[in-house]
């Protein structure tokens, strides 16, 4: 397994479970900034066959830094062949709301999700990378129907506006569709599916409200035009991570939807009816810290990898009965 940590050290840890010591070099200078730093890692689709490994991370730039995605291939603990295939713009010194997940879509081509960078404003502004996911083609090249492709003063690479900060982000093993979660403000952490040009409505629609001050922000919970999320959580459990229950292991599971909490310290299930949310189901609570990450694995099994100084890589295996 590949396993990134925030200081920007990416790992290996064997088929014995044992984490490797020797980090892997030749990655690009990461920026370990308050919440940035390296993020996501994911192979390929047909990394078999080609061998490329994609990584996000924070990137020094004009202005500061924000989330950049490259692309290299493993030889023993080296990275080779690197290449930088995208670098939101602008870039600030804020260190908040990164996003930074990877997904590929059936067709290959690869979503990246961008926070709003502690500007929420930013969110809603179509010539700014900021809170949004961006749609590339697996070399960083733009799709030609990206839906702002041919919009005067729109940036080609936005496929969505109007997110905070997504930090959970999957396809879904039936429908092909991206889902993703996002932070909320104080409250209204949200689950939404993504579509191309839609609207998600941060800052002008939210169900939370200002840090501390509990008052309204933008203008409610609805507007015409904006999208409203599947679920909701009030009062935030910060969602971290999230999986589609998959294989034969946890057959009563199948088709859950497995969402990580960092500030509730819990692994959560969603029972689903399409893409109806129908029940909720709080495990782990406060046994192992804040769970950062979410994947199903190729045995079936769920692993988990927890968020700290001392962070851990989790396995669970249905109990036999």
């Amino acid at each position: 397994m590949l396993v990134t940590e925030r200081a920007g050290r990416l790992r290996l840890v064997g088929d014995d479970f044992k984490l490797d010591p020797k980090p892997i070099d030749g990655l690009p200078e990461i920026v370990a900034q308050g919440q940035g730093g390296l993020f996501d890692v994911v192979l390929h689709p047909q990394y078999a066959k080609n061998g490329w490994i994609y990584w996000a991370y924070n990137a020094n730039g004009s202005g500061g830094w924000g989330t950049a995605l490259a692309r290299g291939k493993l030889q023993g603990h080296r990275m080779t062949e690197v290449q930088v295939l995208f670098s939101m713009q602008p870039k600030t010194r804020s260190s908040q709301h990164f996003g930074g997940r990877i997904v590929f879509d059936q067709a290959g081509l690869l979503y990246l999700t961008l926070g709003d960078r502690g500007d929420k404003e930013r969110a809603q502004k179509l010539d700014d990378h900021a809170g949004s996911v961006i749609r590339l083609h697996d070399d960083g090249g733009v799709p030609t129907n990206n839906p702002f492709v041919n919009r005067a003063g729109a940036l080609a690479e936005k496929w969505t506006l109007g997110n905070r900060n997504m930090q959970g982000a999957v396809l879904h093993p039936k429908t092909g569709e991206l889902w993703t979660h996002e932070h909320g403000p104080q409250g209204g952490d949200e689950v939404n599916v993504m579509r191309s040009g839609f609207n998600y409505g941060w800052p002008i629609i939210t169900y939370g409200v200002n840090y501390g001050l509990g008052t309204k922000i933008g203008v409610g919970h609805a507007k015409p035009g904006l999208v409203q999320p599947l679920h909701v959580w009030v009062p935030s459990i910060a969602p971290s991570g999230m999986a589609f229950v998959s294989g034969t292991q946890f057959p009563q599971w199948q088709g859950d939807l497995l969402v990580g909490a960092l500030r509730g310290q819990m692994l959560v299930r969603l029972t689903l009816d399409g893409e109806k949310v129908l029940g909720e189901e709080r495990l782990l609570q406060s046994r192992f810290g804040r769970i950062r990450d979410v994947r199903m694995g190729p045995d079936g099994l769920v692993y988990l990898l927890t968020d700290g100084a001392q962070g851990a890589l989790l396995r669970l295996a249905p109990v036999k009965s």
